[in-house]
């Protein structure tokens, strides 16, 4: 069975995926603790707004948007420790800007929600 699915979901699913190929490869370079919270963080996005699409209200739909923004902005916080620490050699710029992207969005779409609802 295909659903159709939300610009924002196929944005969390494709970045999640590369959270896990980028997990894989920071496990591989002996780094076992940022990259677990990056991986619950950076996966934990697309779960909350699979959870907000499918809300019993417009209450729920904020609510859960809103823990989706606040997962990718704790992503965003992994991604820029790990850049900065140098812990690995890698350039995680283009994974940040994609956070970035979401974060983006998933406020506009908290945003326009609040103010729609009152």
């Amino acid at each position: 069975m295909v659903t159709k699915r939300s610009i924002v979901q196929d944005m969390a699913i494709k970045f999640a995926l590369e959270i896990i190929s980028l997990y894989k490869f920071l496990v591989k370079e002996k780094e076992f603790v940022i990259s677990k919270q990056l991986l619950k963080s950076g996966t934990s996005i697309g779960a909350n707004i699979s959870e907000a699409l499918a809300g019993q209200s417009r209450k729920d739909f904020i609510a859960k948007m809103s823990i989706s923004s606040k997962e990718a902005r704790e992503t965003k916080y992994w991604l820029f420790l790990l850049q900065e620490s140098q812990l690995v050699k890698y350039d995680f710029t283009k994974e940040i800007a994609a956070c970035d992207e979401i974060v983006r969005l998933l406020t506009a779409i908290v945003k326009t929600s609040q103010s729609t609802q009152n």
